[in-house]
């Protein structure tokens, strides 16, 4: 069974990002869990003083989390042109530890405007040294509505998107070519 992680970088409740991940969780083909983690809120500020022996508790875990998945998914908004400070501060806090090299990522978009932002969270995750699937990233426009996961799922195009995204995923990982 692959674990996949899936982390959604807006804290909204209402995220539409959050909303296309729980869409994932729903269309996960069989063979495959996504499993929403919703940590980054209460990680604390990045501080490379703290990131050896006692290391946060919400960093450790957070970081043995996504250690043990087979996957990460990113589904973030796009915020004055690049990543929201909460999500890159948690992507600081994977640096250090080195356990992200090869990492495969699938990226989720919910608006085909967020062009830079993607840019920026390429640029960060190719620096950390993950390896973006491009066959499991996907823009899903979400753009201008009220989604729920449940009606994305039950949209055929937009579930077509996400199903055809997350076996590309799962088969990239079964050849263990990204990690």
């Amino acid at each position: 069974m692959l674990d996949i992680v899936a982390i959604c970088g807006s804290l909204r409740a209402a995220s539409t990002n959050g909303a296309l991940i729980e869409a994932a969780r729903l269309l996960a083909p069989a063979g495959m869990t996504v499993t929403r983690h919703d940590a980054i809120g209460t990680l604390p500020h990045f501080n490379a003083d703290l990131d050896g022996p006692g290391l946060p508790e919400p960093v450790a875990a957070f970081r043995a989390r996504l250690k043990a998945a087979d996957g990460i998914i990113l589904s973030s908004p796009e915020y004055a042109r690049g990543i929201p400070g909460t999500l890159k501060n948690a992507l600081d806090w994977l640096v250090g530890d080195g356990d992200f090299e090869n990492r495969p990522v699938a990226l989720l978009g919910a608006s085909a405007r967020g062009v830079a932002g993607d840019a920026a969270l390429r640029l960060v995750l190719g620096t950390m040294g993950g390896r973006v699937i491009e066959a499991a990233s996907v823009t899903v426009d979400l753009l201008g509505g009220t989604w729920t996961a449940e009606r994305i799922a039950a949209e055929d195009a937009m579930a077509r998107a996400l199903r055809d995204a997350l076996a590309a995923f799962g088969a990239e990982i079964e050849r263990g070519v990204v990690r």
